[in-house]
């Protein structure tokens, strides 16, 4: 990222587990900053926090925390997002937006570099990232859907518990001891939602992620459905999703059958996906070798593997896909868009 110009970044949320990453990689991959404004609720402003060796005090994130603000990255929630984007925008800021506000929105790209970054131009000043299960499925189906098309996807997630926050990794950890010890677990977060009904995170598996929709579907499946035509600018590919929360922390694991448009060679399909930026190939099954969440885990890949053909359809193809879910299906996302921008402007 050098001779470029800097720019004034905001990162609001910035003491969450997103923005901690979203900091980390500004400084890692050396983004061109001029002025960073660490920004969060009421309750966590006053936090220190480090960058490029310098601390920075977490101020309450106001309309008027945008003067000068060139580049916003969201990961709040969607109603902080809703309240405090369009004072951003209103003061010249693009902003970038983790959260599920504005996805669905006709005139928000919603973008996942590997696969759309072009729309990063339609903006008019947000720009969604879309929802972490999303992002890496069609990080890896983007190369097949160029060479075959896709008519077809039935995915199934195992999502780790740092989907939900902090909170929920810690009542894992918790409810882990607690069992071994022979004690009662006291459910408390998980699902994630408005009914006061909670089950055991702990060796367990909860076929619930967000709430539940009016078609028996919850609305982190509808996400997946719908994100999945958008991103792939495709309305005609039929989408069904299972999502699942189960006792890991980091990473985010999918089982994916994908029904292509037209007869595909396997070997054609494996060469694509090494080659495809962003994509690892992990598919060694004589040597045990394939995607695992414990190896993707701190890393940006999307890691692919268990390629096989399926035994009912010449045309399905069944695939294993993994991907850090704060990663790149959250702040990596994010910092690859802004990154991008910058590019734009230099």
């Amino acid at each position: 990222m050098s001779n470029q110009k800097l720019f004034n970044v905001a990162v609001v949320g910035a003491t969450g587990a997103v923005g901690e990453q979203i900091i980390g990689l500004l400084e890692k991959r050396n983004f061109p900053i001029g002025e960073l404004k660490l920004l969060s609720s009421a309750r966590s402003a006053g936090t220190k926090i480090m960058f490029k060796g310098q601390e920075h005090t977490v101020e309450e994130a106001t309309p008027d925390s945008f003067n000068g603000i060139e580049i916003a990255l969201f990961s709040a929630g969607g109603d902080v997002t809703k309240s405090l984007a369009p004072h951003a925008i209103e003061r010249g800021a693009v902003c970038i937006d983790n959260t599920n506000a504005y996805r669905m929105d006709p005139n928000t790209p919603l973008v996942v570099p590997e696969v759309n970054i072009d729309k990063v131009s339609e903006h008019n000043g947000l720009i969604a990232n879309p929802n972490c299960s999303t992002i890496q499925m069609v990080a890896a189906l983007k190369p097949l859907q160029d060479r075959y098309g896709i008519a077809r996807i039935i995915v199934s997630t195992y999502q780790a518990v740092s989907g939900a926050g902090s909170r929920a990794i810690d009542e894992m950890l918790r409810q882990t001891r607690e069992s071994l010890s022979g004690n009662d677990l006291n459910p408390d977060i998980l699902p994630v939602g408005s009914l006061p009904v909670k089950h055991q995170i702990a060796f367990n598996a909860i076929p619930q992620i967000d709430k539940f929709t009016d078609n028996g579907y919850t609305l982190e499946e509808m996400k997946m459905v719908r994100e999945t035509k958008k991103i792939m600018g495709d309305e005609s590919i039929d989408v069904t999703a299972t999502c699942v929360r189960i006792p890991v922390v980091y990473g985010h694991s999918e089982s994916v059958y994908v029904e292509l448009k037209n007869d595909y060679d396997l070997e054609d399909v494996k060469n694509l996906l090494s080659d495809a930026p962003g994509i690892t190939l992990v598919d060694d099954p004589a040597n045990q070798l394939y995607p695992l969440a414990t190896e993707a885990a701190g890393k940006p890949d999307v890691f692919v593997g268990r390629l096989r053909r399926d035994l009912g359809s010449d045309r399905g193809l069944n695939m294993w896909i993994v991907s850090d879910n704060l990663l790149k299906g959250a702040a990596w996302n994010a910092v690859q868009i802004a990154e991008y921008i910058a590019l734009q402007k230099k």
